[in-house]
């Protein structure tokens, strides 16, 4: 089983604090920093998951173009040889 995402205090707070500035602003609802609180872990662990498994799918697209180059540049460094007798 993988263990859930973990935010510092800091990183909490500013994310509910996001959260509560959207519900003000577009919603024009008020909301308690333990109710953005509540909002950011509902949608934490019902959509998070797929958030981090694309950001995953991304990084490992990013070493595989990279491992890719490498080996292109590996070859490139490959020298001719005369032809075995």
């Amino acid at each position: 089983m993988s263990k859930p995402i973990q935010f510092t205090k800091e990183e909490r707070t500013a994310i509910s604090g996001r959260i509560r500035d959207f519900f003000a602003r577009e919603l024009d609802q008020d909301i308690s920093q333990l109710q953005a609180e509540m909002v950011l872990d509902f949608f934490g662990g019902q959509i998070g998951g797929w958030f981090y498994n694309r950001g995953l799918a991304d990084a490992q697209a990013v070493v595989a173009a990279k491992a890719e180059d490498i080996a292109d540049a590996i070859y490139a460094l490959q020298r001719n040889q005369p032809p075995l007798r």
